[in-house]
């Protein structure tokens, strides 16, 4: 257990490093990675979602995709195949 408390920590420390004030967030971000989760983060723009994700994913050594949630998205926006039904 202190391991991935550890590990934890670092992380943390790291994403920190570019996400300033919400660490709260980071913490529930980073349960939901150990848990094999996923996240969506909704919030008003400017506040660092992005920054966030982007951070945590290469502290981790993930990568980082993003999906505009606009009125007009398709699934083909998001799988990349077409579907015709």
């Amino acid at each position: 257990m202190s391991e991935v408390m550890a590990t934890a920590k670092r992380i943390i420390a790291n994403v920190e490093k570019v996400v300033v004030g919400k660490r709260r967030q980071i913490v529930l971000s980073l349960v939901s990675w150990f848990c094999e989760g996923h996240i969506l983060l909704e919030d008003v723009p400017g506040v660092a979602k992005t920054v966030l994700a982007r951070a945590l994913a290469a502290s981790v050594g993930c990568r980082f995709k993003r999906v505009q949630c606009t009125p007009d998205l398709l699934p083909t926006d998001v799988t990349g195949a077409s579907i015709f039904n």
